[in-house]
């Protein structure tokens, strides 16, 4: 994903002249800006806690021992990555990531394994992968944090997060999914509600609307690209978009000037703190939010699929065209052990392999099916 510019905009202050200060009255008002600016670090400590994830995730794959040395980057040793056949974004199995907590429908509804609609936030399928989502994250997120503080930034990536999950899961069923994306988009959608709840207080705002809806367009475009869950983005973009309203409401300058009254002036008028569209926005997005996660979690947990009752929404996360195939197959094998030779059959394609493997472990079952699946 891609940075968007409109981050960078700055709110127009119109600040008040303050009165003369003067040596001998130590109660005399400065000035200061209307906005606090806090010290960034909750989104560095999220892309640090990603990096150290993916250490820990490539150290339990382990592949030179599962794969017999058919390793890309063998030189690294214990972290050294899957075969690029099997996984060409540099990073761990299918396996390695389900055991470290990917999201997988079957084990959330059946298994009772809710954890991973959060844990899925952290994991990364490669260095391709972690790099982007991580460079997204610090471009886009430092900014917000500047502005926001850590509590609203770290609200809005989590709940943002969550809501990709559950958007995911009730559509893809076939597959896991790992990444910080849905999250990613919950703080772009976060930034164009705030644009919308301020509108006010911007300059320039028409030109850092547009700038915003292009920056979305253009990235949810891209998530229809195979192997990307583009359900996971829509999903962080609803959630973070009215989550915006909700945590990034600002006060009016009029409401500000009047708490700043020096001493000896006359005070203003009263003036409300906010406007009423801005009350309108928040209460609209905060019943949306309790009715849209209430909902989405219920369904979930009764093994609900969005596809039954949608038979063209699968094109929002993958269009197939002569270059690609959307494959949702599921990557799920029945195995027969004779003697010295494993064999396996993905149910989703039918292909059949034989392995001369004798008394193959769980881990290596996991990893030839996903081969033979995909």
């Amino acid at each position: 994903m891609k940075p968007s510019p409109a981050a960078n905009l700055d709110v127009r202050v119109e600040r008040p002249r303050p009165p003369p200060v003067h040596p001998h009255r130590p109660g005399s008002l400065r000035a200061r800006p209307y906005y606090r600016r806090w010290t960034p670090w909750i989104v560095a400590a999220i892309a640090l806690s990603c990096v150290v994830v993916f250490l820990v995730s490539m150290y339990v794959n382990d592949c030179p021992r599962r794969n017999s040395g058919d390793c890309a980057a063998g030189f690294l040793g214990r972290f050294a990555f899957q075969p690029l056949k099997e996984n060409p974004l540099l990073g761990p199995s299918s396996a390695t990531l389900l055991k470290m907590g990917a999201l997988d429908v079957t084990k959330v509804v059946h298994g009772h394994q809710g954890w991973r609609l959060i844990t899925c936030i952290w994991l990364h399928a490669g260095v391709v992968h972690l790099l982007i989502n991580m460079l997204c994250l610090l471009f886009i997120g430092i900014r917000l944090e500047q502005e926001f503080g850590f509590v609203r930034i770290g609200l809005v990536y989590l709940i943002s997060g969550l809501g990709g999950s559950l958007m995911s899961a009730l559509f893809i069923r076939s597959s896991i999914s790992v990444g910080a994306s849905g999250a990613l988009f919950g703080l772009i959608g976060s930034m164009l509600s705030e644009l919308i709840t301020n509108w006010s207080l911007y300059a320039n705002k028409v030109a850092a609307l547009l700038t915003l809806v292009f920056v979305i367009v253009v990235n949810l475009a891209l998530g229809i690209l195979p192997r990307v869950d583009n359900f996971a983005h829509i999903g962080g973009l609803i959630s973070g978009f009215l989550l915006g309203f909700v945590m990034f409401i600002r006060p009016q300058f009029a409401w500000i000037n009047q708490r700043r009254v020096a001493p000896g002036q006359q005070p203003a008028p009263v003036k409300r703190k906010h406007k009423t569209y801005q009350y309108i926005l928040w209460l609209a997005a905060a019943i949306m939010l309790i009715v849209g996660f209430t909902v989405a979690i219920v369904l979930l947990l009764r093994g609900y699929n969005a596809n039954d009752h949608c038979s063209w929404c699968h094109y929002l996360s993958c269009v197939p065209t002569k270059r690609w195939k959307c494959n949702s197959s599921p990557t799920y094998c029945t195995v027969m052990q004779q003697a010295n030779t494993l064999n396996l059959t993905c149910e989703g394609t039918n292909v059949h392999r034989s392995y001369l493997i004798a008394d193959a472990t769980q881990d290596k079952i996991n990893q030839l099916c996903n081969q033979l699946c995909s």
